[in-house]
């Protein structure tokens, strides 16, 4: 065992090598990093961010002269344990996520810490895309892809990390810095490293010339593999350098850290048609794989009968699922791709014949309709969200990948169900890419309880024997990582073993690179470090840790994520139930600030999350709950005497528009030190003046039913705070328009006391938002007759509380509700004010900036607001690193650090792109707070997209 003593030496010595906030040992952070998507736990005993290259190169020497175990994070959505360590994690993400977009979008240079989403938004614009489509791809990072050599369910193998890489730049554990696109790479390697060097090229012959070796690793590597480091290297290229930059591909961290990576892309389709072909057994199925990939088809997904019956019970099942009597039927999931719709046409006219040939049990036309197509691609994406969202309390969601040569798919889908019925797996689906023979399967076992344990142990061993009977793989696309760590030996042979664990012991040779991943001679390896799966809230109870909330996350730079909320609630957890007091104390001393207060409820976590958690929404229970019955009450009467608090507030922010800007600074920032942040803002020179009372907006407001055409709900965030500098306000620029349109327009009566609710909601006043609601609700049912005229409100964010209204009334109210159509201004005007409106084309704008919003994602009114904006402007730019600015209403004020995190990447963003082009014409966006949050991030006046239409087609 190791001195602990000794231990906190050497880590004293990396922690000497990083600036002072790149380094954490908080017990919060260790915790809640210490969490990935797969069912391992190691808990880190630092956290470091670098924030430079040289910084991340000083790290990683040190720890390799101090011998401490390092692992690099980037997405953390690993399935088989690659992203954890008992040592160091070094985090990646924030500092390291360029991108570069080259020739065209020919080629792309990636970061690590680089969203595979957010790249191909970059590259969409050129008709091109990453040729890896991992299913992940919403969170996981060009760092995952390239270290697990990802593919999905399109690439195959020939549009995989590893054969569309043109180029890497990689550094070894002793500081060796290779980049494979320079001409002198090799040179470089063999000067700074010469035993690796010369161990390579020892290697290289030993395989070239072992002829029983050259076929393992061709037939290994003519499926998709990921087990084991990517010996096909030695075959298919000639010098140390650039074998070892394609070792690198599949290495999970363990032989170096992936700097930047030089990738090319593949066209983007733009005709698609699909089918979903059921078939009365799972061998018909099979069978007709090769037949449909002969006719062209691009992607052919198998679902078995365990499969469709979870997809039954999905609510975008289609008729031809639900209708299904299930029995030992498999579904095929085809769908044809290609950008040429002529070539479609032909594609689909020669597939049908095929498909008919095999005797669908159904209807099978192929469609091109993108509802329909959509319906059938969320069924099949959903069977992960449904076994693991439905799983046991406890369990873990385990979902693993093989693949087998084409000819024994039907046999080994057949032995893995044969073994799920043995060892009482009786929710375990099998789905994957028929196309390549890839299968995966999910089991939800509880690995906590001894008796599961030993089952599990003993259904891997079986399965093992199942896939590499059949000559198969055992990690086709997910990555070796600690699951199938101990199997390489067996998959590759003793001989292949030694030559990976030679390239292992030539790059890393104090072996301080994610131990335990890869290669691993302990048997049982793959069940140690396994996670416990506490029960903490039943809100979050399903969460699988896998992270597709995290980059949308607002306060991802600022404190922690929706994963990290949860994994904090399970440490807490479990910290009490082995009585570490300590720790338990540690974290929820800080949950407070980290967790709550910093979390902007805007609920994008939601719609990224698999198994449908909105974090948002417990973070504001846990607000609630802060508040006793007093102030729950005292919330409700303000909700009841809204308009005179409006007033007041107008009044206050009045006399403080009135004192200079530092002088208020210092006055805040003073109260702030002794007053609880929730309850004083920081406000300075960006602080707007007060707005207008919304009833003196110049339009009447209703009396009973109203004749008009729509039935305004301006927002009193407008009225509160004023537009930016000459500009005329949100509200005042519909009014404009409308008029100009020739649309009669009258307010909801008693305007001037009525909101939302959103604040109340946000701050978990209960009371008071359902108070609000039934106010709101009275004030309109009547007026918009029965839902025939639209119920409009020019802010996203407070159009969103308005159509959620229904959730906070009374069964009678929320029926009368549910007939009203509440429209954001943007998708009102985009609908029925446009087509009545001239936009001179002298008068457009040459660009303009638009900023989407949480509650644009959330009422789907992105594509109003892109159409509002490319009628004012000739070209509108939506960053791609685009997200919640994180102002939240006042936590932007409250907590201004949340915003400044928020907004990092886009205002970085949107600075580069004025670097080559100039400033904008304008920058507009639909939600006032989100417009003042966006103009403090990027020193440039944000406006709402009203403003600027009002503006272009005003009267000279």
């Amino acid at each position: 065992m190791a001195n602990p003593s000794s231990a906190a030496a050497t880590l004293e010595q990396v922690r000497a090598a990083v600036a002072p906030d790149a380094w954490s040992t908080a017990p919060a952070d260790l915790a809640g990093m210490a969490h990935d998507a797969s069912h391992y736990l190691l808990r880190p005993r630092a956290i470091v961010t670098p924030q430079t290259f040289p910084e991340l190169v000083a790290v990683l020497t040190s720890a390799h002269r101090a011998g401490q175990p390092v692992a690099f994070r980037a997405g953390g959505t690993s399935l088989s344990g690659q992203a954890g360590t008992d040592g160091i994690l070094i985090d990646v993400r924030r500092h390291f996520d360029s991108v570069e977009v080259l020739d065209g979008g020919e080629r792309v240079r990636c970061g690590p810490g680089a969203v595979l989403r957010r790249v191909n938004a970059m590259l969409v614009r050129h008709g091109r895309k990453l040729g890896p489509d991992p299913a992940s791809e919403i969170a996981c990072t060009i760092g995952g892809v390239v270290a697990n050599n990802s593919s999905g369910m399109t690439s195959g193998i020939a549009a995989t990390a590893y054969h569309t890489m043109e180029s890497i730049r990689f550094v070894l554990p002793a500081g060796t810095v290779v980049d494979t696109a320079d001409a002198g790479a090799d040179a470089h390697l063999r000067e700074r490293e010469p035993e690796l060097h010369a161990g390579l090229l020892r290697l290289r012959e030993q395989i070239r010339t072992a002829p029983a070796l050259r076929r393992v690793i061709e037939h290994q590597f003519s499926m998709k593999n990921t087990m084991g480091y990517a010996l096909n290297a030695f075959l298919d290229h000639d010098s140390p350098a650039q074998i070892l930059g394609h070792l690198m591909v599949g290495s999970e961290g363990t032989l170096g850290y992936v700097a930047s990576v030089v990738l090319r892309t593949v066209p983007v389709a733009t005709e698609h048609a699909t089918a979903l072909m059921v078939l009365d057994s799972v061998d018909r199925a099979t069978d007709a794989v090769a037949d449909l990939l002969g006719a062209g088809a691009k992607a052919v997904e198998l679902m078995d009968a365990a499969a469709l019956r979870v997809a039954q019970a999905l609510p975008a099942a289609p008729a031809v699922i639900r209708d299904i009597q299930v029995a030992r039927h498999a579904g095929l999931l085809v769908e044809f791709q290609t950008t040429d719709a002529d070539e479609l046409a032909q594609q689909v006219a020669a597939a049908g014949p095929v498909i008919e040939s095999h005797r669908p049990t159904t209807p099978a036309a192929l469609t091109a309709d993108p509802a329909h197509r959509s319906a059938l691609w969320v069924v099949r994406k959903g069977l992960y969200a449904a076994v693991a969202g439905a799983r046991r309390p406890g369990t873990v969601n385990l979902l693993e990948d093989v693949a087998v040569p084409p000819e024994a798919l039907t046999g080994t889908v057949q032995g893995l169900i044969e073994l799920f019925g043995r060892y009482d797996y009786d929710d375990a689906v099998i789905f994957g890419h028929a196309r390549d023979a890839n299968l995966h399967f999910m089991i939800t076992p509880n690995l906590d309880d001894p008796g599961e344990l030993a089952g599990y142990e003993a259904f891997t061993e079986d399965m093992v024997d199942l896939v590499l009977g059949a000559d198969g793989t055992l990690k086709a696309e997910h990555g070796t990582g600690r699951i199938m760590s101990a199997y390489v030996r067996r998959q590759y042979g003793d001989e292949l073993y030694a030559v990976m664990g030679e390239i292992k012991r030539l790059c890393d040779p104090r072996g301080i690179l994610a131990p335990g991943v890869v290669l691993d001679d302990d048997p049982r390896a793959h069940v140690r470090n396994l996670k416990v799966v506490p029960t903490v809230n039943g809100a979050v109870d399903r969460c699988v840790d896998c992270g597709f909330c995290e980059p949308a996350c607002p306060s991802r730079n600022t404190t922690t994520t929706p994963r990290r909320r949860i994994a904090l609630l399970r440490e807490a957890e479990v910290a009490r139930a082995r009585g570490d007091h300590a720790t338990q104390g540690a974290i929820e001393s800080t949950y407070g600030y980290d967790a709550v207060d910093t979390c902007a409820a805007d609920s994008l976590c939601a719609g990224a999350c698999p198994v449908d958690i909105d974090t948002g929404t417990v973070m504001k229970s846990f607000r609630a709950e802060r508040h006793g019955a007093l102030a729950q009450r005292a919330g409700s009467a303000v909700a009841s005497a809204w308009a005179p608090v409006g007033s007041a507030l107008r009044v206050g922010l009045t006399i403080a528009d009135a004192v200079p800007s530092p002088l208020l600074a210092g006055v805040t920032s003073a109260a702030r030190t002794v007053l609880p942040h929730e309850l004083v803002p920081a406000v300075g020179e960006d602080l707007p003046g007060p707005g207008h009372r919304r009833s003196d907006l110049g339009v009447p407001e209703t009396s009973g039913a109203t004749t008009a055409d729509v039935l305004f709900f301006p927002s009193c965030t407008g009225a509160l705070f004023g537009p930016a500098a000459g500009d005329v306000g949100a509200s005042a620029a519909m009014l404009e328009v409308c008029e100009r349109a020739g649309l009669r327009v009258e307010l909801v009566q008693g305007i001037d006391g009525l909101c939302c609710g959103t604040p109340w909601a946000s701050k978990g006043f209960t009371q008071g938002q359902n108070t609000m609601a039934a106010r709101v609700a009275d004030a309109v049912i009547a007026a918009t007759d029965g839902g025939r005229v639209p119920l409009v409100c020019d802010a996203a964010s407070c159009t969103h509380g308005i159509a959620d209204l229904a959730a906070h009334l009374d069964p009678v109210r929320a029926t009368l509700w549910g007939e009203i159509e509440v429209l954001d201004a943007v998708t009102y005007v985009r609908r029925d004010v446009l087509p009545l409106l001239s936009v001179p084309d002298d008068a457009r704008l040459d660009s303009l900036v638009l900023h989407p919003t949480c509650s644009t994602e959330h009422l789907g009114t992105g594509s109003d607001l892109a159409a509002v904006g490319g009628a004012v402007a000739r070209e509108v730019t939506v960053p791609p690193s685009w997200g919640c600015c994180g102002f939240a209403g006042d936590r932007g004020m409250l907590h201004p650090e949340l915003t400044e995190g928020a907004t990092e990447a886009e205002a970085e963003e949107i600075a580069g792109m004025e670097d080559q082009r100039g400033a904008f014409a304008a920058y507009a966006s639909c939600n006032r707070t989100c417009e003042m949050g966006m103009s403090r991030a990027t020193g440039r006046t944000y406006e709402h997209v009203l403003e600027v239409l009002a503006r272009v087609t005003r009267p000279a």
